[in-house]
Formats: C-alpha cells, sequence, structure tokens
C-alpha cells in the first residue's frame, strides 16, 4: 500500500467517524439515546480496523491489542449493558497494554504513582460508602488510566501527543461515567455527564487508534 493511498484511507476513517460522531451526538441531545448504541459501537469498531490497517503496515501492534479489547469491554458495557465487572476488568488491561507501550517507549515506571492513585481511589470509593466489588475494580482501572495519562505527557512527538491527548480524553469520559453513576437523576448536571461520556470517548480512541501509525523506536 503506498503511503497515498494510506493518506486516502485515514482521510476516509476521520470522514466516517466524524459522521457517526455527529449523528450519536444528536440522538443523544434529543433524548433518543438508546438509538445510538449501534452507531457509537460502529465507531469504536472503525477505531479497531484502522488501527489493524496501521499495524499491517508496520506501526504499532499494542494499540491493535488494546483497542480489540476496548472492543470486547464495549460489548459487555454498551451493547449488552451487562457482566459490568467483566468490562471493567477488560478495561483494567487495555490499561495494562498501554503501560506496556509507555514502557517500551522509553517512560519511567511510574510505580510509586501508580501505587498511590491506586490506594487513593480505594479510600475514596470506601470514604463515599461505595466500597462494592465493581466500584473497587473500577476505582482501580481510573487509577491506572490517570497514571498511563501522565507518564504519555512525558514523551516527544506527533504520535505521542495524540495518544496523551487521547489518554486525556478518556480521562474525561470516564470522569463523566462517575458522575452518571454517582448523581440523581434529576441533578441539573446529569443530562450533562450523560451526554458527556461519549462526547469524549470517541475523540479519545480515535486519537489513539491515530498515534499507531508511525513505528516507535
Amino acid at each position: 500500500m503506498t503511503e497515498r493511498v494510506f493518506k486516502g484511507l485515514t482521510a476516509v476513517f476521520l470522514a466516517m467517524e466524524a459522521v457517526l460522531y455527529a449523528a450519536f451526538l444528536t440522538l443523544d441531545l434529543t433524548g433518543r439515546g438508546g438509538a445510538a448504541i449501534p452507531i457509537k459501537y460502529g465507531g469504536i469498531l472503525l477505531c479497531l480496523g484502522f488501527a489493524a490497517l496501521c499495524a499491517l503496515r508496520g506501526g504499532e501492534l499494542l494499540v491493535l491489542i488494546a483497542l480489540a479489547l476496548t472492543a470486547c469491554a464495549d460489548w459487555f458495557l454498551l451493547v449488552q449493558n451487562d457482566c459490568y465487572p467483566m468490562g471493567i476488568a477488560l478495561f483494567l488491561c487495555v490499561q495494562t497494554v498501554y503501560f506496556v507501550r509507555l514502557r517500551l517507549a522509553g517512560t519511567g515506571s511510574g510505580y510509586v504513582l501508580r501505587a498511590g492513585l491506586a490506594l487513593g481511589a480505594g479510600l475514596a470509593v470506601y470514604a463515599l460508602g461505595m466500597a462494592s466489588p465493581v466500584n473497587l475494580l473500577a476505582a482501580v482501572y481510573f487509577s491506572q488510566l490517570l497514571s498511563n495519562t501522565a507518564l504519555s505527557w512525558t514523551l516527544r512527538g506527533a504520535p505521542w501527543r495524540r495518544f496523551a491527548l487521547g489518554l486525556t480524553l478518556f480521562v474525561g469520559c470516564d470522569a463523566c461515567v462517575g458522575l452518571f453513576n454517582a448523581l440523581p437523576a434529576h441533578s441539573p448536571l446529569y443530562p450533562a455527564v450523560s451526554v458527556g461520556m461519549w462526547l469524549f470517548y470517541l475523540p479519545s480512541q480515535v486519537l489513539i487508534a491515530l498515534s499507531a501509525k508511525e513505528e516507535f523506536p
């Protein structure tokens, strides 16, 4: 595949994601979020397909693995809307893959940061009286996402900036998910965070997929 063809396919990928993004945001904002589920999942599968294309051209294989795990997690959490422990556990696996990617790129281990954030997240769940197994698992997952995001911003180069921005938007998505599950339905913030989850999430996955375009040392 020539570089010109690949650039054309990248443009098609971005155009398709933009159409899907506009479509499901319109449905979410007009109170028809249920109808948006296939569109949202289609956007994730497109990211997976683009990462596979990048991997075939010698790009980053770990992104393909992580996005495959992401698609599996979203199958449980979005499409099936059940088996939440499995979905969260898969997202924890996603962050483990990203941690391996960051370490191979030369970042520090961040073990103190990772352990500290995990402990802090667990204590916060206990302090809020929400210490169920699922919530504790989600707290550990979120702590690893935060630490990966911090590590990603220490790397230089356009692909890593895309990756870091993608993880940062991922944090925004999961912050909205946490508020969505914690706030009462009558809260004035509830409609905003319900839309905010995917407002941040699909762009985050698109940027992560784009970060696989180049090979890294």
